[in-house]
This record gives structure tokens, sequence and C-alpha cells, in this order.
């Protein structure tokens, strides 16, 4: 929970520590989930304290506000993940500065984002990570995983994906429909889980070894689960302040 007199320090170190204590408590290494603070919105000051707090691996949602964050703090020790949606006419930007997508939500996009990078010249694959819907909101992108007897439809796209150069899949990312309780989380990150298990009986050869899940309100249940990456932003920077423009 938010303590707003604590600094961003204090509260980047709480974090860490009850990931630390989750990835243990389920019998995992604590270094096995990596903090992804969300910094979308936030203004280059906030992200400096973050960084100095110990961030490494900072979530953004908004390409080009992200890219002139990027050009005012200059060369910092992180990667910038691109986290949200991401339109396709933004693709190209993604692709040249940012250092993982975590939300590849199509194969059209997938293919986009290949004829960029053949386009552009590029040598090293973009890492990204497949969303899945795992709740089937409408409001919510990624492919729709919530009935298993499914599953297997999802293999042409996922074969296609894995088979364009220019791309690296990783792993997998959700986020749950959203619950006050914690606990409301847990059969979805369940789900993510044994899909992840799924695609690595399907496609052995393939890295699906990162599963991004969990935000502030119930990253310590991700991390039990399984995650290897979890998403917080309020709990540490606090309320995102309103988007200008």
């Amino acid at each position: 929970m938010l303590k707003p007199e604590a600094s961003i320090q204090d509260r980047f170190q709480r974090v860490s520590e009850a990931i630390i204590q989750a990835a243990q408590s389920a019998g995992r290494g604590p270094d096995s989930a990596r903090l992804v603070v969300v910094t979308k919105a936030q203004p280059a000051a906030v992200i400096r304290q973050v960084v100095d707090a110990g961030a490494r691996l900072l979530g953004e949602n908004y390409p080009e506000e992200t890219a002139l964050k990027m050009d005012e703090l200059g060369s910092l020790p992180v990667e910038w993940h691109m986290i949200g949606h991401l339109q396709s006419r933004k693709a190209g930007l993604v692709l040249a500065r940012f250092d993982m997508l975590q939300s590849l939500d199509s194969l059209s996009l997938a293919e986009k984002l290949e004829r960029l990078a053949v386009d552009a010249g590029k040598t090293a694959p973009l890492p990204v990570l497949l969303e899945f819907n795992v709740g089937g909101e409408v409001s919510k992108h990624g492919w729709a995983c919530g009935d298993p007897s499914t599953w297997q439809q999802l293999l042409p796209d996922v074969e296609r994906i894995l088979m364009l150069p220019h791309l690296r899949v990783h792993g997998l990312m959700t986020m749950p429909p959203y619950s006050d309780d914690p606990e409301a989380s847990r059969p979805y990150f369940v789900q993510l889980r044994h899909l992840a298990d799924f695609f690595h009986t399907a496609f052995p050869a393939a890295d699906w070894g990162s599963l991004s899940m969990g935000t502030s309100g119930d990253y310590p249940v991700a991390v039990q689960e399984g995650a290897t990456l979890v998403r917080v932003g309020q709990a540490i920077v606090g309320p995102r302040p309103a988007r200008q423009g």
C-alpha cells in the first residue's frame, strides 16, 4: 500500500523486499523476479529518483512521450520496456528506441515490426513478450486464452512470430481483470503459467522463460505464481499525473 510520507527510495526498497519474500515463500530464488518500475506519464525528475533508488527496468506506455524523456535524461543504466498497447503507426519508434516490447498483441503488429526492421537494416532482434487476454475483457488487448480448449488455435500465429528473424520471443505477458482482492488475480496468473508450459511443449526450442504479470495491487501473488517480471508503478511513484495535451 502506498504511504505518501515515504520517499521513492523507501517505497522502492519496500516493494523490492516484498518481491524477494514472495519468491522465497514459493521456493524460488531471491533474484528470480525482476521489478519493472512503471514510469508512464511521470516527469524526468521522478524517473531520476527511481533510478537513483535502484531501478534498472522502466515501463512506459507512450512511445513519443518516452522518447522525449530518453532525450532529456541522456544515458541512464536502465532498460526501457514498452508495456502498453502499441499502435501500428508508432511501431518504428519502439523498434528504434526501446529495449523490449512486453505487449506484442497480434500477428499483424509482429509482421509490421519485422518489415520495419528489414527496411531499417537492423541486425539485432527486438526482444518481445506475447500479450494474452486471460480475462476475456473487451477493453484489454492480446490473444484470448481464457479457455484452454482453444489454445491449439493460437499455435499458427505463435509459430509465425517465432519465425520472424527480427523479433525474439522471451515469454508471455498479461493483465488480469481489476480487483481490490489480490487473490482474485491468482487463477489468471496460474492460467498464464500453464499457457507458457503449453507453448514450451509445442515449441521447445523457443524461450518461454519470462512471465510479465502483476502490478501494484497484486504483484506478490504474481511472484508466487511464477512471474519473472512485475510491473509496479503507483506503489513506488504514486498516482500518475494528468497527461498534458
